[in-house]
């Protein structure tokens, strides 16, 4: 019986989960599901330019699992660019990482996961970052 899959890190969940060709009704559409470790790899490697050790490291995975997460992923992605299906990012098995976080505005601080169009809680700015 195998061993059950470890939850993997991710720093930064999507905030954009859907995508499809223009012009073509979803109708019409076969999609392809990208889980949301899978953008993480992408992301970390192909975006940032890390390493796969340090990817690895950031993700929780071994190398050789990071590997395969990111050959899977960089799959699905060219099969949705090339043969124009859609791509939804859902799902996985994955746990967020939560950062101390401040709003250079108004100098709220809070805790919480980064996410690519979160507001301050307290005055709803858009300016704020990550503090240590």
């Amino acid at each position: 019986m195998p061993r059950p899959p470890k939850c993997r890190r991710v720093e930064q969940f999507p905030g954009f989960t859907f995508f499809k060709p223009s012009g073509i009704p979803m109708s019409e559409l076969s999609e392809v599901v990208l889980s949301v470790e899978e953008l993480e790899a992408i992301r970390l490697r192909d975006l940032e330019g890390m390493e796969h050790e340090e990817c690895a490291g950031k993700m929780s995975v071994s190398r050789p699992t990071f590997h395969r997460i990111l050959a899977s992923a960089r799959q699905k992605v060219a099969h949705a660019l090339i043969n124009g299906t859609a791509l939804r990012i859902t799902g996985g098995n994955f746990k967020l990482v939560q950062y101390m976080l401040e709003c250079r505005r108004c100098g709220h601080r809070w805790k919480g996961a980064i996410c690519r169009r979160m507001l301050c809680p307290s005055c709803s700015s858009m300016d704020w970052h990550r503090i240590e």
